[in-house]
């Protein structure tokens, strides 16, 4: 019989392809007949901990095929923008996987090619291929909506999205002002709007899409995307929610790590955890307000800090050595706050410390990722978005899954101390804070229901596999 092989194309960086991995082996695990491949392109930025999480992956799940496309040089005057970048460097690529695809088209029979948005310039070969294409989207169904519902806001809008100071009533979610849309989709006039807008359009002719997220979590999303109402233009293809697929943190051994051991003596429910994910930095003055906001709300923490940006071109160009804590935090902050927090720098195992029973909130920047992990380890959240969908998604988040509270900030996202205090008390104390927990904990059942036997991620993740299967 002819081997069957399914080809993920990912964005390298770690938001993106944790999730893209997991998928991966929960083919595998269903499916070991199929042959599951990841091309992997270079990454527009420092791929350290990448790197180290595709060599463990590749130890540990050796059934998982990497496939790292050779590096090839960029034009001169190729972008340097980050999102240019991810869009550009799948669009240099596409004469390599065009072969590559071949080439593993003469050994096996290619089921799937599996596209995330960023890898979208892929789409016209492996549609030019004959191969059934569809677009993993690594955030959720919410999410989704507004992806598809971009076109229609193209072709109904003339002006910069940037400009409008209106509320865009999409299918599925609540109305999002045109501040918190993702503000790469600000001008229409940049390449990376085009980029959007031409993926969006892309998705709607896929074989299918699927998401990182469960029906029970966003009904009235799922409603939508599956009766049509965020496709104006023609039929919405099928859509799988196959999630929550968030990273295992058992692997973390709780008498090693710092932060577990610190957990392991504290109070059930009494840590309020803060993290911002893997490109989450601030400014000198927004980490001391935030220092100020936790010492006055009196709330145990545990609180994860990265450098935060230079303050010019040429500090940065010299690569300054890394800041200990006391220069970067107000001074005897750490001295202060010892009996009631633990500050760490750049990273803590962020699964493991959602799951502990000490943990009783997060502040968190919005990530998807971040969001499953808490809904899943029944953890309330104070909402913090960053960058990228962020705003988006704390109106997913606050106004339709209750499962979090918006911090007051600025117009650009400067969060003053009291207001650090006033939403880590309300989030630990208040009721406010118990409505999201109930809220929170309500979903962290039903998303564990969808991962079980007969529940709604494994019924959909058994249809859109099942074609893949059939000889």
């Amino acid at each position: 019989m002819e081997s069957q092989a399914v080809v993920l194309y990912p964005f390298p960086g770690m938001g993106h392809l944790v999730s893209m991995v997991e998928f991966a082996k929960l083919i595998q695990i269903h499916n070991p007949s199929l042959s599951v491949i990841l091309f992997i392109t270079p990454a527009p930025f420092d791929t350290g901990s990448t790197e180290n999480y595709i060599n463990t992956i590749s130890a540990t799940t050796p059934s998982i095929k990497f496939h790292r496309l050779p590096t090839i040089p960029f034009p001169p005057d190729f972008s340097t923008d980050f999102i240019d970048l991810a869009f550009g460097i799948p669009e240099l690529y596409n004469p390599i996987v065009h072969n590559t695809l071949v080439t593993i088209s003469q050994k096996s029979s290619i089921k799937a090619v599996i596209l995330d948005f960023f890898s979208n310039a892929a789409f016209r070969v492996s549609k030019g291929l004959n191969f059934p294409t569809y677009y993993f989207y690594t955030s959720g169904a919410s999410g989704l909506c507004e992806f598809l519902y971009l076109t229609t806001i193209h072709n109904t809008t003339s002006k910069n999205i940037g400009e409008l100071n209106i509320y865009f009533d999409i299918p599925g979610v609540p109305p999002i002002h045109a501040s918190d849309m993702p503000p790469v989709m600000f001008d229409r006039e940049t390449n990376m709007y085009k980029n959007f807008i031409d993926t969006s359009s892309n998705m709607a002719r896929s074989s299918g899409l699927i998401a990182n997220s469960f029906v029970g979590f966003e009904e009235r999303a799922v409603d939508a995307l599956r009766n049509g109402k965020c496709t104006t233009d023609g039929p919405t293809p099928p859509v799988y929610l196959i999630g929550p697929l968030i990273a295992n943190g058992n692997q973390v051994d709780s008498s090693e790590n710092e932060c577990l051991k610190w957990l392991n003596l504290q109070l059930c429910r009494s840590v309020v955890f803060l993290c911002f994910g893997s490109m989450g930095v601030f400014k000198k003055e927004q980490l001391k307000e935030i220092a100020i906001g936790l010492m006055r709300s009196k709330q145990r923490f545990l609180w994860v800090v990265r450098d935060p940006p230079p303050d010019n071109i040429e500090n940065k160009s010299i690569g300054a050595k890394e800041l200990g804590l006391d220069d970067i935090l107000p001074e005897g902050f750490l001295a202060r706050t010892a009996d009631k927090g633990l500050v760490v720098k750049n990273w803590a195992p962020q699964p493991a410390i959602l799951g502990h029973d000490s943990v009783g909130g997060f502040v968190s920047h919005c990530g998807w990722n971040s969001t499953l992990e808490a809904v899943v380890a029944g953890v309330p959240m104070v909402a913090w978005p960053l960058y990228a969908e962020q705003k988006m998604n704390r109106v997913f988040l606050v106004e339709e899954m209750k499962v979090a509270m918006a911090v007051k900030m600025s117009a650009d996202g400067y969060v003053t101390a009291e207001a650090v205090e006033e939403k880590v008390r309300e989030l630990m104390e208040g009721e406010e804070g118990g409505g999201v927990r109930e809220g929170v904990l309500e979903m962290s059942r039903r998303a564990k229901a969808a991962l079980e036997d007969g529940g709604s991620s494994r019924l959909d993740f058994f249809k859109l596999t099942k074609s893949w299967t059939q000889v």
